[in-house]
């Protein structure tokens, strides 16, 4: 499970119980991701902790029935919840608390139902109905509730499966049987209610001599094991999904009766699996369901040769009671378990890989009784012969041929043209999906890389290349899972090598890679030079007042001036001008899935108008099928990195204007000098610090990890990558695309300096007398030296504890030369002095 499960489980588990206050979520999160282990469930553990629950229940036998209904349902992971209520029972406290929980909740639920009952009032009726439109709505309801009490259930069953179908496969209609086929129940084969086997007179059985009882009851029992009806042995209608009964002569000999009762579960569980093959054949249950009834259809046809030679060993006067009830034995276990898995199927609704899974888990149970495994095994052969065909499709060619919606992956209709304007893994995501329930156990474990490989393929082929696997092999159904694993891993390598062969050498994934890292991570700097140097008045001003095509043709003027001008994919770099600030964006970010998401998405704008750097970010066209892996995600990321280095960027340029004004301010002889030099060494210490916080992410976070991403993805290319030419450095000298500045301009721009310099020489002694400009740089620096300390000592405390020693780099890049030491220290004994003493229970003992 992921991490991101795990939150979204315990806060739904907390409002579900509606826990408010305390600690919050966060301390179950850390315990269960501490604690978690897997744990798989035995026939041994799933029984004891079934038995411990039966006993600690109030009812046992409601819980049992219900245990054994869902068993029968082959619900998933029944026996998994079962140990985790058993382990629950064991927990007093957790006991107590859902007790009070389940209490509380009925009260409120008491006190709505009071409250709404006390407002409730019977509208009354504008118009009424005669006696006569009564009568006939009655007889209505009375027709519509008969025939929903016979046919009807079956029918709507498959017309709700036709019509799912039908509208999955649209313009290819799934083929079904003539209504003649369910108009005459004579072809099921199974008990026609209401009819007889003969018009003669019955003779009454009473009355007759003992061997003449027997032999009467012999050519019944004949003709009931084949679903048809005898003079003394008839069969009852069906209650629902409630197995055949019958009905015997009441004057019919004790002795008699009583092996005839032994011999009549072989002609309810002939009827339970003839139904249930009539039944499965149709088109609509799908073709696992239909090739699991085609079996048993070729059992039941050797259980009616069997009859068949009974039949004329019956005629020849050979056959007794005692021997009709030998030659049966070996059939009657067969028709046992036919019935058995038919009635579970049913009980079920299971189709496709569903079905396989409660066939695969009752021929695991049987180990040990080596004929009835045998026969599992044999039907899960059959049955899954279908879904494997799909299966070595998918994994080998990339393909979903599946019309009864049978397989683990569902397909969704989805447009790659609109994925290609929004560039983001929503194909990826949701064009293929895994249907849970219809993964057979056996595949459990693999049915994620079935996806994968599948999915590899799919993009592939739909890039217009016809891919097909050459290690392809039939899979057949096994015990021996290891079968599964190896063929399906082969699959999987080669899919995997055949989509990265594809994106990195006809896609060029790398050179997109690099380019994005180029604008992104900001390491083409003379690229960054011109554009900060052509956009910045344009930036400075409100973000409502920005024109978005004067900064693009800007944009495009810089990538010409710069070596970006080499890069083959630049015109994919595009200008986007965000609606808030970063800090908002990682905010909306981390508040998903959490209390605050609500709030934070649904709070009013800023009322401080955002400028264009604050909002400005870079954005990169994707195209299919690069997209599937530079997806939204991915660059949203990138982006709140980029906007992150770009404004500590547009400080540090700041930062370098002022050291360029304090050089012009050295040159006047001021009366002032003295409080200059503490903005002059305010301004060198900012300095030092973001140029230090920009190598650091940039040479010892990023840049490590990105020769990590290229590593690996070497390590998976098995040819060698393309390298890009050499990149041309291009050098203009006025950063303009109007040549190099006349002598004209150069006199301009001289006499422009000579009277500034003058105009600052005033200006610069009578500055502090009127602006408290002493008392504004005390403050700053006082500030400054606060935030400083305050991230220092952090970076120190999360270096220490959470063993992340790569930050020890940064303090001392902040604090080369020792000049922060002995505050850090100071704090660092407040904090100690601070911290409470450790627990006796939290204490660890001795080893």
């Amino acid at each position: 499970m992921s991490e991101f499960r795990i939150h979204h489980d315990v806060n739904e588990l907390l409002s579900l119980l509606r826990v408010h206050g305390g600690e919050g979520a966060e301390v179950y999160i850390e315990l269960l991701q501490k604690n978690r282990t897997p744990y798989v469930t035995t026939n041994v553990s799933a029984h004891s902790a079934k038995v411990k629950i039966a006993e600690f229940s109030r009812t046992p036998e409601d819980f049992l029935k219900k245990y054994d209904e869902l068993k029968s349902k082959n619900t998933r992971h029944l026996d998994s919840l079962v140990y985790l209520l058993s382990k629950l029972t064991e927990d007093k406290e957790t006991l107590h608390y859902l007790q009070q929980n389940a209490k509380e909740r009925a009260e409120l639920a008491a006190n709505a139902a009071t409250s709404s009952s006390t407002t409730f009032s019977i509208p009354t009726s504008t118009s009424k109905m005669s006696l006569q439109e009564l009568e006939e709505l009655r007889k209505q309801l009375g027709s519509v509730t008969a025939n929903s009490s016979t046919q009807q259930p079956l029918e709507l069953t498959r017309k709700i499966l036709r019509d799912k179908q039908n509208k999955k496969n649209s313009g290819q209609p799934i083929p079904v049987f003539p209504s003649w086929v369910y108009e005459r129940p004579a072809l099921i084969g199974d008990f026609l209610i209401g009819t007889s086997l003969s018009t003669d007179t019955t003779v009454p059985i009473g009355t007759l001599p003992l061997a003449s009882q027997e032999s009467m009851i012999v050519e019944d029992l004949l003709y009931v094991l084949i679903g048809v009806d005898g003079r003394y042995i008839t069969a009852q209608a069906l209650v629902g999904r409630q197995s055949r009964a019958f009905s015997l002569d009441p004057n019919l000999d004790l002795s008699i009766k009583e092996l005839v009762t032994r011999i009549l579960p072989v002609a309810a569980s002939y009827s339970a699996v003839t139904r249930f093959i009539e039944e499965k054949s149709s088109f609509e249950y799908g073709q696992v369901n239909h090739a699991l009834a085609a079996a048993m259809r070729t059992l039941i046809k050797e259980y009616m040769i069997l009859i068949t030679q009974l039949e004329h060993l019956q005629r020849q006067g050979l056959l007794s009671l005692q021997k009709l009830w030998f030659y049966i034995q070996p059939t009657m276990r067969t028709l046992e378990i036919l019935a058995s898995l038919a009635t579970s199927v049913d009980k079920g609704e299971c189709m496709g890989g569903s079905t396989l899974s409660l066939l695969h888990d009752k021929t695991f149970n049987y180990t040990g009784d080596s004929q009835a495994q045998e026969l599992c095994l044999y039907l899960t052969k059959a049955a899954s012969v279908p879904y494997f065909e799909i299966l070595e499709k998918w994994i080998y060619r990339g393909i979903i041929n599946d019309p009864y919606s049978e397989f683990m992956v569902e397909e969704h209709e989805l447009q790659k043209e609109k994925i290609q304007e929004d560039y983001n893994d929503k194909y990826w995501d949701q064009r293929y999906t895994v249907v849970q329930q219809q993964i057979p156990s056996f595949l459990q474990k693999m049915a994620d890389k079935i996806l994968s490989t599948g999915k590899y393929l799919n993009v592939v082929r739909e890039c217009g290349r016809d891919v097909t696997c050459p290690v392809a092999k039939e899979v057949i159904y096994t015990l021996k899972e290891r079968a599964y694993v190896e063929q399906i891993e082969k699959a999987y390598n080669y899919a995997s090598k055949v989509l990265l062969d594809f994106l990195m050498e006809e896609k060029e994934l790398v050179a997109h890679l690099r380019s994005i890292k180029h604008y992104f991570l900001m390491d083409q700097g003379d690229f960054f030079v011109h554009f900060m140097d052509l956009t910045e008045e344009e930036l400075k001003k409100p973000v409502d007042d920005i024109i978005t095509t004067r900064l693009e043709a800007l944009l495009e003027l810089a990538l010409r001036m710069s070596t970006a001008n080499t890069d083959p994919f630049k015109d994919d770099l595009k200008i986007d001008l965000m609606p808030h600030d970063l800090i908002t964006q990682l905010l909306r970010v981390l508040a998903i899935e959490t209390k605050q998401e609500k709030a934070i998405i649904s709070a009013d704008p800023t009322e401080l108008t955002l400028s264009g750097l604050e909002a400005f970010s870079f954005d990169y066209i994707v195209k299919w099928p690069l997209s599937l892996i530079i997806n939204r995600k991915a660059l949203t990321r990138y982006q709140m990195l980029f906007r992150h280095m770009f404004y500590c960027k547009h400080v540090e340029r700041q930062l370098c204007n002022v050291w360029i004004s304090n050089k012009t301010a050295k040159q006047f002889s001021l009366h002032s000098a003295k409080w200059f030099a503490g903005a002059f060494t305010l301004r060198q210490r900012m300095l030092n610090f973001v140029q230090n916080i920009q190598y650091y992410m940039m040479f010892e976070v990023m840049e490590p990890t990105w020769h990590i991403l290229e590593k690996n993805l070497k390590l998976r290319f098995t040819q060698s990558m393309k390298l890009d030419s050499e990149m041309e450095r291009l050098t203009l000298e006025h950063g303009t695309m109007l040549g190099p500045p006349t002598e004209e301009e150069r006199a301009e721009e001289a006499a422009k300096k000579k009277l500034t310099n003058k105009l600052l020489a005033e200006h610069a002694d009578n500055l502090h007398l009127t602006s408290g400009f002493e008392a504004t740089i005390n403050k700053f620096d006082s500030n400054f030296s606060t935030h400083l300390l305050d991230l220092l000592d952090k970076l120190s405390v999360y270096s220490t504890n959470d063993c992340e020693h790569s930050m020890l780099n940064i303090i001392y890049r902040l604090d080369f030369n020792g000049f922060y030491t002995e505050r850090l220290e100071h704090m660092s004994a407040e904090r100690s002095q601070k911290a409470p003493p450790l627990l006796p229970c939290l204490a660890v003992p001795a080893q």
